[in-house]
This record gives structure tokens, sequence and C-alpha cells, in this order.
């Protein structure tokens, strides 16, 4: 046999071990299908109302965290959650709508797999303290009112106020993409931006959240959060009777002692020609009721006519005096040095007179647009929301309050808005996704089933390699065929030479 019949099959043997060094050298895993949706659940039990809140990401964690992709929620009807302490047998029922809801939302394999979380806190905490049986039968016709849905209870968790703050502060920093954002390839990549704090305006109190920067005393409570594999302490200034209802009811007294015998008192932060009855001893009352030992007193069951008069100047000089005179609140009685840490922070404001004062009076100036919703009148203000007349008279007086903290350093980022970041609905809500965001982390990650796949250089080789053997292998068959006809029709004109 001669080197030219051995060259063909070495050359298919040596272009088989091209190959298949190419494809073990060259491969990386794909995945074979699109990752699969995680749902969680979670429930705020908040004084005024409850709300189901579903939270869907995908099974790919960013640094053990998971990245929540999705938000949509159910008001449940009827009184909040505490009310049923009388009848606990009825909670459960309360929730059956917006738990039906729910069931449609998340496909049906998944429901055993979703976890359900009850957040409670201020209601729940007083109930637990006031009337701790009753507390105790609330939470346990909740245990098994949820427990029975098809979903996987993970427990109440009843929150302290640092806490619920704490993850306010970190759903605030997951919106503004300042734990990690999102590159021109839709990589996400780690963020340079610096921690936004929050400034939280409540009920009865106010509260500054901002991060405890690396270096300084952690403060004895201080929260500790783990986030996409960095550690995080946060920490609350807790600022009582600065409230929505508190600043209401201290501002109502100082108006009715300055008018000492008038029972008519025009009030410049509320609209004009809106007006309500108040009694005395319903503003004046309490750890944060403001008195001028200079002034007489009222009686406790007299009643005012308190009207408003749209004067945003005099309501701003109002608002000053009353934060000027302010003795409670620990956000001007801080050392320099911490101080100025804080003043370093840029705040965003949950709050729904800040939510409305972006939506009617947007401008670039804070100031500015407080005048413009100080000077709205009732028929502006109705037009612009569904609130209630009496919550939407009492923006004017917050948003004073925001604008004289903003004065005094409290930088606020008051073009940057959670509803329109992400679709939180009620800002007040919005601690539910900064505690979900922290839950994901004890939630397992699936694995997902990969393909072996190779670079697309190395595929046009490998096909040009086998075109080229295949052609080759032809071609020999073909000269193999040709020969043999050949060599057969020689040998039949050779015997019919001999005949």
């Amino acid at each position: 046999m001669s080197w030219r019949e051995l060259l063909p099959p070495w050359l298919v043997i040596v272009a088989g071990l091209t190959g298949i060094v190419l494809l073990c050298v060259s491969t990386k895993d794909v995945p074979i299908a699109p990752l699969r949706t995680k749902y969680g659940i979670v429930l705020d039990a908040s004084p005024s109302r409850t709300i189901l809140f579903i939270y869907q990401w995908t099974t790919t964690k960013a640094n053990k965290t998971g990245v929540i992709k999705e938000c949509s929620s159910c008001t449940v009807q009827g009184p909040e959650i505490s009310n049923y302490s009388d009848s606990p047998q009825k909670v459960g029922k309360s929730l059956d709508t917006c738990l039906n809801w729910a069931q449609s939302k998340i496909p049906a394999e998944q429901h055993s797999q979703t976890p359900l979380y009850l957040g409670a806190a201020t209601s729940i905490m007083q109930l637990n303290l006031s009337h701790p049986t009753r507390s105790d039968d609330l939470l346990a016709a909740l245990t098994v009112a949820l427990k029975s849905s098809p979903f996987d209870f993970q427990g109440v968790q009843i929150l302290s106020s640092p806490d619920k703050e704490a993850f306010n502060w970190v759903a605030v920093n997951y919106i503004l993409e300042n734990f990690f954002k999102y590159d021109w390839r839709g990589q996400m990549v780690p963020s340079t931006n610096r921690m936004a704090g929050v400034l939280s305006i409540g009920g009865t109190s106010t509260q500054l959240t901002s991060k405890v920067e690396e270096g300084n005393q952690i403060p004895k409570d201080g929260v500790r959060l783990q986030l996409y594999e960095q550690t995080h302490t946060v920490y609350t200034h807790h600022c009582p009777c600065h409230g929505t209802d508190q600043l209401r009811s201290r501002l109502l007294s100082t108006l009715i002692q300055e008018q000492r015998s008038s029972k008519t008192v025009p009030n410049p932060c509320w609209p004009l020609s809106y007006s309500q009855e108040v009694q005395w001893n319903s503003v004046h009352t309490g750890p944060c009721a403001v008195s001028d030992d200079t002034l007489d007193i009222p009686n406790p069951d007299q009643v005012f006519n308190i009207t408003g008069t749209s004067n945003p100047t005099a309501c701003m000089r109002l608002v000053q005096s009353l934060l000027n005179s302010s003795s409670s609140c620990s956000f001007f009685n801080n050392s320099p040095k911490s101080a100025d840490k804080l003043l370093q922070t840029r705040f965003l404001v949950i709050s729904e007179a800040m939510d409305f004062l972006r939506k009617t009076a947007p401008s670039p100036d804070l100031g500015q647009a407080v005048n413009k919703l100080c000077e709205m009148s009732v028929k502006e203000l109705v037009k612009e929301s569904q609130t209630s007349l009496d919550a939407l008279a009492d923006y004017c007086t917050v948003s004073a309050f925001i604008f004289q903290l903003s004065t005094k350093g409290y930088i606020s980022d008051f073009n940057q808005s959670i509803q329109a970041a992400f679709q939180i609905g009620d800002t007040s809500s919005v601690w539910t996704l900064g505690y979900l965001l922290s839950l994901t982390n004890t939630i397992p990650q699936d694995s997902p089933s990969f393909l072996k796949g190779i670079d697309p250089g190395v595929w046009s080789l490998l096909l040009i390699l086998f075109v080229v053997l295949l052609t080759g292998s032809f071609m020999r068959i073909s000269y193999r065929v040709m020969v043999k006809e050949n060599s057969r029709s020689n040998r039949n004109s050779s015997v019919f030479d001999d005949n």
C-alpha cells in the first residue's frame, strides 16, 4: 500500500482529533431556558389599613440577594387588623378577597413555594402592651387563617420602629440604584452612588434614617443589614411630636392661644373657605401639647371655628416658630460632629404630602412648590386627589415643615419619587420592599440547567473543517470508484484481445 493511499485516512483521523479538541477546550455553559420567576407576599398591617403586596424576582441572585422586578398590591377591605381584637375569628375572613386575588396572580404550581410574611407595626405592638391576651388571640387567629392558605406562611413579625425605618432605607436605596446599577449592556455593575437617607413623616413623629459610615461608633439601637455581600449599619433619629397629626394639633393650639378670646380663628396653612369646629382639649392633650404661659388657657370643652386663609408666607413663619421652639426633636440637638454627618447626606422624603406636592406643583425649587400648594383652593385640592379633604387640608403644613428642614441643612431630594420609580402605590408601605429584599438572602437559589455551547468563531472553524473533511472523503470515494471501473474495463478489453 503506497503513502498516497494512506494519506486520506490519516487526514480523517487528524481532522477528527482537531474537532474533538476544539469542542472540549472552547465550550461554555449556556442556560437552556429562561430563568424561572419566584414570588413573595408581604402583608403590611399598618395602623390605618392592611395591604397585601406581591413581589417577584428571577431565581438568579446578585451577590446572594434577590433582584426584585415587579410589584402589585391589594388593599384589604374593612378596618385594620388590631380592630379585630374583640372578634379575632373574623380577621381571617377579611383577608380572603386579597388572598384569592394573590392565588390568581401567582401560577398554581408555585403556590406552595411562595413565602408569605406578615409585618405588623405600631397598632399590634400597642395592643400587645395594653391587652396581651387579646393580642395573643388575634395573632393566633391570623396564624390559623394564613396557614390555611396555599402559600408558605412564615409567621408574624412585629416590627420595631428602627427595623421598619431601616427597611425603608433599603427600599429607597434599592430603587435609586445605590447598591448596584445596570450598564449600557443591561448587566449589573457596582454602583458608585452615595447612599441616600430617608426622611419619613408619620402620624405622630418624624424619622431621619441614614447609614453609619465606616469607622464611626455603631449606635446601640443601630440596625445591621447584609445586602449584596455588603454589610450596612443604619441608624434612625427619632423626632416625636413632629408627625402629621401632632404638627396639626400643635399649630392649631398655638393659633387658638394667640387669638385669646376670639371664637373664630384664622389658619394661614388651611385652604381658603375650608373650616372646622375644633374643641380645645382635642388639640391640647398629651406630651406634645403647646402652651404659652403668658396667655389664658381656654376651657377644655371650649369650641373654636378654625377657618383657612391660604397664606403661604404666614404659614411658613408659623411652622418655623414651631420648630424653633421645639425641645423634643433630636434633629436639632445633635453634637456638631454627628450633625455634620447628617448634613452631608441627601434625604428622600416619604410622605403623602410630598407625593402630592410633586404631582400638583412640579418645580425645581421646593419653596416655590410649597407656596403654590399653600395657595390652592379647596376645589383645586379635591380635583387633584381622591384623598379626603381633611387630610388634604394639612398638606400645606407638612410641606412647609419639610421646607423648613431643608433650610436647616437637611437636603431633600425633591425630584426623586418612590412612586414613580417603583409601583409601590402607597409610599407609607415602601418598607415592605426593603423587608423582602433582606429576606431573599435566606431564600434558596435554584440551579438552572445548562447546555454546552461554543463561540461563533470556533463554530465557523469546525464547520469549515468538517465541510473540507466531507468534500475530501466524497472525492476520495469517487476516485476509488473511478479506479475500480477503469480496472474492470481494462480487464474486459484484455479478455477480448486474447480471444
